[in-house]
């Protein structure tokens, strides 16, 4: 990897404990202004599966206790706004909380979309729960995994970073236990909570009933009907 620059550089450099891993390459690092603060956009090729990635950085966010988003690819809801899900919110989120603590990365992961079945996939999965399937039945009824993604790009990514800790932002229990599983710690799990819409409320109990995110914020919003 030829592209070491600034803090993060000479941390990533001196990492001699780990050893090094060489599917995924830091092809690009590039200065990214954003409406939520200034980052920095580090983009990778995974050579395993053909991915482009990339993680963007903000501040200099240090090896331990780093603020850290591993987001998985929405467009629907990234791109498109969709109140289906909670997707883009949660993006917005954790960029606004990586620049407002100073410092931190959103690892944004490419072909994590409708997790990890594809687009179009996802977007068959849609119609099925347009139809009374939630988002686990749906899956299943197209014969495809209740979630497909792996994280273990995200932690070499990190890893190139220079980062040994993280807090990280998720509701999702798995995410934890993939990084802990790929040698990245986990200090702590910050919530990342948006207020669900009715929508999306079926979408989100889906997920704490049967995926078993933590979303204790639902309990309020009871009221709500989807």
């Amino acid at each position: 990897m030829t592209e070491k620059i600034g803090v993060l550089g000479k941390k990533a450099s001196q990492r001699s404990q780990r050893p090094q891993r060489t599917d995924v390459e830091r092809v690009v690092v590039t200065p990214l202004p954003t409406v939520y603060g200034e980052f920095r956009a580090f983009g990778y090729f995974d050579h395993e599966r053909g991915d482009e990635q990339v993680a963007l950085v903000h501040g200099d966010p240090g090896a331990e206790g780093v603020l850290t988003r591993l987001h998985s690819e929405c467009l629907t809801g990234d791109a498109f706004g969709s109140q289906h899900c909670e997707c883009g919110a949660q993006l917005a989120s954790a960029l606004r909380q990586v620049a407002d603590a100073g410092g931190g990365i959103v690892v944004y992961l490419r072909g994590h979309e409708g997790r990890g079945i594809g687009l179009l996939a996802k977007l068959r999965a849609m119609a099925l729960q347009a139809e009374g399937l939630d988002t686990v039945e749906a899956n299943l009824a197209l014969g495809l995994p209740v979630d497909a993604r792996d994280y273990g790009v995200a932690a070499r990514i990190l890893d190139d970073l220079g980062v040994r800790s993280v807090r990280l932002m998720s509701n999702n229990p798995r995410k934890r236990e993939a990084l802990v599983r790929h040698g990245i710690q986990v200090a702590e799990q910050v919530p990342l909570l948006i207020p669900p819409c009715e929508s999306n409320l079926t979408y989100l109990r889906t997920k704490r009933e049967r995926l078993d995110h933590h979303l204790p914020h639902l309990d309020a919003v009871a009221h709500l009907t989807s």
